[in-house]
């Protein structure tokens, strides 16, 4: 089954079966994937309604940075234009990619392309859903295609669509792009971007009210078919709050107008840039395993976005940030006091947050 979530059906095509799933209890979870026992996919996280005061973080946020991103994403269309200038087949990896890929699809629709937009399933540890991407070379070739998310952390994610890409390439006897295109590429692991400095993205501290109403996505046997696409949780319930469409609706303008700007030029990744930035992520999350004793690095979580997600649905143990007076970091304040999680100051962080991960389980 393929749907367009709460999003116009034009902007985007969720290869993601939905199911009815119940939520797990935040500290239950945990302690169920720290002890092995269950993988995090196979579980979903309670996603309650943001309280006023954080949505009116949310909209200071996107009346911020929303030029910024808007630019972003202008940046990235235009170098995708340039290198499939006709049908660039935009995948996106649900949830933070979504908005970003309905962002890049019209962009590319703006500059002439006949571009289609499709948001798939990625998830640590299982790799790409191989099935989506099946369903997406019946109709398209793969030269086309173009691999999307929201930003890096520490860089798993574009570390997983390489490995599972290579597998997948070598199984089906094909060559499909394994890079990954980004708004912010914090781990350096990107393959294009625009930006690689911690700023706040604002679709970034939301959950699904800004990526189409969907749960992240799920892959646990007992609900879905091997021949089914992975999972996801519909909350039609949530209808009333969504930002979705308003969203994508608000900044479209002003990619249009960046996109016809001479400031804004066609995104370049250097690759010696690329390796400066992985090199600093590396020492600093080997710095981060060595101070808090953690046996790998899957609780540390890097960057505002990494650390806003942590925050809104992990157990975090502290949350460091930069400094306290960052506009960009009063949301992570908010839910921090609202949740009573320690907050550390630390001017020498090379990103404005991180979150350290309670150990629960054994």
């Amino acid at each position: 089954m393929s749907f367009s979530g709460s999003y116009a059906p034009e902007d985007v095509e969720f290869l993601l079966t939905p199911i009815e799933m119940p939520s797990t209890p935040v500290e239950e979870r945990e302690r169920l994937i720290q002890s092995g026992a269950r993988h995090y996919s196979e579980l979903v996280a309670p996603e309650p309604i943001p309280d006023p005061e954080y949505l009116d973080l949310f909209q200071a946020a996107f009346k911020r940075n929303g030029p910024r991103m808007a630019r972003a994403v202008a940046s990235i269309a235009l170098r995708i234009n340039s290198d499939i200038p006709r049908n660039p087949i935009l995948v996106s990896l649900v949830r933070a990619g979504t908005p970003v890929g309905v962002l890049l699809h019209r962009a590319l629709l703006h500059l002439g392309c006949n571009s289609r937009h499709y948001s798939i399933s990625i998830i640590r540890g299982r790799g790409i859903d191989t099935v989506a991407l099946d369903t997406i070379l019946n109709r398209h070739p793969p030269e086309n295609i173009v691999f999307v998310d929201g930003w890096t952390g520490k860089g798993a994610i574009a570390r997983e669509l390489k490995q599972t890409i290579s597998r997948y390439n070598q199984q089906r006897g094909v060559q499909l792009p394994d890079s990954l295109t980004v708004l912010n590429d914090l781990a350096g692991a990107a393959g294009l971007t625009a930006d690689y400095d911690d700023y706040l993205i604002p679709s970034s501290i939301l959950n699904s009210i800004v990526s189409g109403l969907i749960s992240r996505s799920i892959l646990n046997e007992n609900y879905l078919n091997p021949s089914d696409f992975h999972g996801c949780v519909f909350y039609e319930e949530k209808r009333d709050m969504d930002q979705s469409q308003f969203f994508v609706d608000q900044l479209t303008p002003s990619v249009h107008q960046a996109i016809t700007s001479p400031d804004i030029s066609s995104a370049k990744w250097p690759i010696e840039k690329q390796k400066e930035i992985s090199t600093k992520v590396q020492n600093f999350i080997t710095e981060m395993i060595k101070e808090f004793n953690l046996p790998d690095s899957n609780r540390i979580k890097p960057g505002i976005g990494e650390a806003t997600r942590a925050v809104l649905r992990r157990m975090p143990d502290r949350l460091m940030l930069r400094n306290n007076d960052s506009n960009d970091l009063k949301h992570l304040s908010h839910l921090a006091n609202s949740r009573n999680i320690p907050i550390e100051i630390r001017p020498d962080l090379p990103f404005q947050a991180t979150v350290i991960i309670q150990k629960l389980g054994q």
